[in-house]
Order: C-alpha cells, then sequence, then structure tokens
C-alpha cells in the first residue's frame, strides 16, 4: 500500500482559514475537489525537537543535534 499526502482542501492553494476561497463555502481535512491545486511551501516544524530520536539513543548524530536543524534521519514524534 502506497502512503501519500491526500489531496484535502487543506493542501490547497485556495484554502484559508478553513474557507475555500474558489467555492466560498466553509470546509475541512475530509473536502476535496476537481478544482485542487496543491499548494508549494516547505514545512518548518522538522526539526531536532520535533523529531522522535531527538536526545534519545537512536539520535543518528547525538553530537551535533540541535534545534531548528534537520537530518535525513528525521521521524515524527506522532503516530498514525
Amino acid at each position: 500500500m502506497s502512503i501519500r499526502l491526500g489531496n484535502s482542501c487543506v493542501n490547497c492553494k485556495k484554502f484559508e482559514n478553513d474557507f475555500c476561497i474558489k467555492h466560498d463555502t466553509s470546509v475541512s481535512d475530509r473536502h476535496t475537489c476537481d478544482s485542487f491545486t496543491m499548494k508549494n511551501r516547505f514545512l518548518d516544524k522538522e526539526n531536532c525537537t520535533t523529531c522522535s530520536r531527538y536526545m534519545s539513543p537512536t539520535c543518528a548524530h547525538p553530537k551535533k543535534a540541535a534545534p531548528d536543524m534537520l537530518c535525513s534521519y528525521w521521524a515524527p514524534q506522532v503516530t498514525a
């Protein structure tokens, strides 16, 4: 099974504060439409302090890990 980022309204360029600008209606993460256009942005929340390995024995770079840094071993703190 593949894991993909859902085409939900919260990932659309036309979504602002629980509202669809294009369709002039309230929406949530459960909604999507045929006019969906993915937002182009980097998330700034992924860093050492949001990594489940930070300050643990499984950290790949314990001497270098610090807030605002990111490595290829980053792992989210919350599981689905």
